[in-house]
């Protein structure tokens, strides 16, 4: 269950990184709405891997 979480940051990030090449390739990318969250995604994941590092080394 550890491993999981403490790898749940890296997966968001690299669920928000193909969500925007798949909206690229597809011409999806002119949607603000579409990238803004792909991006805030991405944030999230960030955020989440530093977070979830951190207690679960302590």
């Amino acid at each position: 269950m550890n491993n999981l979480l403490k790898n749940l940051g890296i997966l968001l990030i690299v669920i928000a990184a193909v969500g925007m090449m798949v909206a690229y390739t597809t011409g999806g990318s002119d949607s603000n709405g579409l990238m803004g969250s792909l991006m805030a995604i991405m944030v999230i994941g960030l955020v989440a891997h530093i977070v979830l590092n951190k207690k679960i080394q302590e």
